[in-house]
């Protein structure tokens, strides 16, 4: 039986139906038999696949009316004058935030686990859906990104309900997971909290939230279970192997070895993902031969390290990556595949995260011979020259600014064969890097 929000027969309207997030939230509500609709500024892949679902969305002004919806639903992207939402609250709508509605409709189901941290969730969510998809059981997965199989949304069942706790305006602290995952504490969103001091704190108000805790070893202190390179951790990786930039190791729960893991998605970070994604499912009682049947078969996520396709020869793939610890990992990533050039196109995300977090940026990129750091995609802020691409550019010497793709076209054609783009950031620079090499297909 269905509980809360979703108990009766109301329908809902999404507002930024568009987001990975709220679409998924949206596939949900039809999984249940509800009445959904939605709106967003612009087109995407989201917009589509719920379209074909058969939900009307409205794209470009928010204009349609919500009056025969009950529930409004919006993303915290969304202005507070946006004219659907003043009118929901005119008519005394039921109207919920993305990050609350979340916890409401995790109720119906039997155990929650929620995946936090700066960055990984998005990967080490698609694992655990992988490993619980392989050892049949029932669950829900709710993806903040497009699992190369699943997409972004996943229902067999209400036993389990494995989602993406995001800290954006302290959101995951409206969750209360049966089991907690704290992939890391690392620094970001400092503009919501003012300062690491209050971001800690409240990534462990969200571990005390938890019957189970699940943190990387010497990074957050609870007293719960930990992952990571210490043998001393709850769960550890030992004799790492490496072809290419795809690793394999042997897990330890403790001192009891369970077997050998093969990964493959690329990247030594993602070692860190899966260990965490076997705490977990070790927690809920999943078998070892589930666990590595599932991680063998995740195949990676749209935008982690993506291969896009070729452009002149040279290789395209696009990463994510928006925060320096994972521009690191990324460009480390690449260097140890690339036999020729590396050229990486950067795309600052939100003007504040540049800003706040603006020597770690410089020192992320310094190293980079070939950079061009694109202009800033602004999300929901306004222009903050302090925290711009033209100023982040203008403290890399070696480092070249473009604000068109005219720019990245001249940037990019020396590039051949046995060289790499690199296509890094949050924001629209996904979508530019597919349309150069569509084109460059198309003239084939």
């Amino acid at each position: 039986m269905l509980k809360g929000i979703c108990s009766n027969n109301s329908s809902f309207y999404f507002i930024g139906i568009g987001g990975v997030s709220m679409s998924a939230l949206a596939k949900l509500m039809l999984s249940y038999g509800k009445k959904v609709a939605g709106s967003d500024i612009c087109e995407s892949v989201y917009v589509n696949e719920l379209r074909e679902l058969g939900v009307r969305i409205n794209t470009g002004e928010y204009k349609e009316s919500i009056s025969g919806f009950d529930v409004i639903v919006y993303t915290d992207a969304v202005s507070e004058n946006n004219v659907q939402l003043c009118e929901a609250r005119r008519l005394g709508k039921t109207v919920i935030s993305r990050g609350r509605f979340l916890a409401e409709v995790s109720q119906n189901f039997n155990t929650m686990i929620a995946v936090s941290g700066c960055h990984g969730k998005t990967t080490c969510t698609c694992m655990l859906a992988h490993i619980f998809k392989a050892a049949g059981k029932g669950f829900c997965a709710h993806i903040g990104g497009r699992d190369l199989s699943l997409t972004n949304f996943y229902i067999d069942g209400n036993d389990f309900f494995i989602t993406e706790a995001c800290e954006y305006k302290k959101n995951f602290l409206y969750l209360k997971p049966d089991i907690a995952v704290i992939l890391n504490t690392n620094a970001d969103h400092l503009e919501c909290y003012g300062s690491k001091e209050d971001l800690y704190k409240s990534y462990l108000r969200f571990a005390d939230s938890a019957e189970v805790k699940i943190s990387l070893s010497g990074d957050i202190k609870t007293d719960g279970l930990t992952f990571g390179a210490d043998k001393n951790a709850s769960y550890s990786a030992r004799r790492i192997s490496q072809v290419g930039e795809k690793y394999s190791f042997y897990v330890y729960e403790g001192e009891a070895e369970l077997g050998k893991i093969i990964l493959n998605v690329y990247g030594r970070h993602n070692i860190l993902n899966a260990l965490a994604a076997i705490a977990a499912a070790r927690s809920a009682e999943i078998q070892f031969n589930s666990i590595k049947l599932g991680l063998a078969q995740f195949k990676g996520v749209e935008r982690r390290f993506e291969k896009l396709g070729e452009f002149n020869g040279a290789e395209f793939i696009a990463d994510y990556a928006h925060h320096p610890d994972e521009i690191l990992a990324a460009v480390r990533t690449v260097k140890n595949i690339t036999r020729g050039d590396l050229y990486v196109i950067f795309q600052p995300h939100t003007y504040s995260r540049t800003r706040l977090l603006f020597k770690r940026f410089v020192r992320a990129l310094f190293s980079v011979q070939r950079l061009l750091v694109y202009k800033t995609y602004a999300a929901r802020e306004y222009y903050d020259d302090a925290g711009s691409a033209l100023t982040l550019s203008q403290h890399l010497k070696k480092s070249r600014y473009g604000d068109d793709e005219r720019d990245i076209m001249d940037f990019i054609s020396p590039a051949t064969a046995g060289d790499t783009v690199l296509f890094l950031g949050a924001g629209d620079i996904y979508d530019i890097a597919k349309d150069i090499v569509k084109r460059q297909q198309a003239r084939l």
